[in-house]
């Protein structure tokens, strides 16, 4: 120990000791936790490793995210012949763009694009429109045994898909108190996207962020619980309603069992790609598949960068 003396007292001062060199990396690297330790990575080894793993990595995940999609997209530039090849040819031998007219025109892409876009439309309406007050309601208005009801909105995400098909089947033909037969219409695509459970959850700890102080002084300054709701709440909760957006857009474009079964007469993208399935070369129905595919593709590319932003949001606090 040394001593300092100022004026007539006198101050024990410990001796500072240097830093491990550990420490010292780790600071610099800003004292995070990662899997691999900062010593690691300062060496020339460590560098060379994670880079390796990391490169082999991203290029398995690659393949697999979009191996099956290049291979749609180039099956349609292919004959049927060189398609069904052994071993498969990775590009075109002799790129032709007859397979897109022709599955354009056989399955008639344009009325079933058209079919889609009004059940896939109408149905981002109407969730947006109860899900967005259910969540709103559970949130902040905060009802009576409000945590009971969200948790049996979340049990229900336990029960397979499949298996409320029949039961929501038996609904539709004979609709409950008003005995409407909903089925060929648009009402039996969009009534039961509805209810999604997933989407109030997402929605609800969203607004479960946003901070009671702007709520209560819009409230002072005279707003209702709907003026709050439009005014304060939803220009705030853009990202998460591009989110939800996105989600129940893609649900209805890729499903294909219920508008098998309840729209025979106007039918999806998938249904009617299906059912020209069995009369179709096989490279025509493959550019088929890739134009029916390119809708969502193209809004995901659009709109990823709002995914991740409302993915994120409503887990940050402050």
């Amino acid at each position: 120990m040394t001593t300092a003396q100022s004026g007539p007292t006198r101050t024990l001062v410990a001796p500072r000791r240097p830093k491990p060199a550990r420490d010292a990396v780790a600071a610099r690297s800003g004292a995070t936790r990662t899997l691999i330790s900062p010593v690691r990575l300062s060496q020339p080894r460590g560098r060379l490793v994670y880079r390796i793993v990391l490169a082999l990595v991203l290029l398995v995940t690659t393949v697999a995210f979009v191996g099956p999609l290049y291979w749609m997209a180039t099956g349609g530039f292919k004959s049927s012949q060189e398609l069904v090849r052994t071993p498969p040819t990775l590009f075109p031998t002799h790129p032709a763009t007859h397979a897109f007219t022709e599955a354009w025109s056989r399955l008639g892409m344009g009325g079933l694009l058209l079919n889609t876009v009004v059940y896939a439309g109408g149905a981002l309406l109407l969730q947006l429109l109860f899900d967005v007050a259910a969540a709103y309601s559970l949130s902040k208005l905060r009802p009576a045994l409000g945590n009971v009801i969200l948790g049996m909105m979340l049990a229900s995400m336990m029960i397979p898909a499949a298996a409320l098909v029949i039961p929501q089947y038996l609904t539709v033909l004979d609709l409950p108190l008003v005995h409407w037969n909903l089925q060929d219409t648009p009402w039996v695509i969009w009534l039961p996207t509805v209810a999604n459970a997933f989407n109030i959850f997402l929605l609800k700890r969203f607004f479960d962020s946003i901070p009671n102080e702007l709520l209560d002084a819009a409230a002072i300054d005279g707003a209702g619980p709907l003026r709050v709701l439009w005014s304060v709440v939803l220009p705030l909760s853009r990202p998460i309603l591009g989110v939800v957006s996105i989600f129940g857009v893609v649900a209805v474009w890729k499903d294909f069992l219920w508008p098998l079964i309840t729209v025979p007469s106007h039918e999806t993208l998938n249904v009617g790609v299906n059912t020209a399935a069995t009369s179709m070369p096989e490279n025509s129905l493959i550019a088929g598949l890739f134009l029916a595919s390119i809708p969502t593709i193209a809004l995901f590319l659009v709109f990823q960068r709002n995914i991740m932003a409302g993915l994120t949001a409503g887990g940050l606090k402050g």
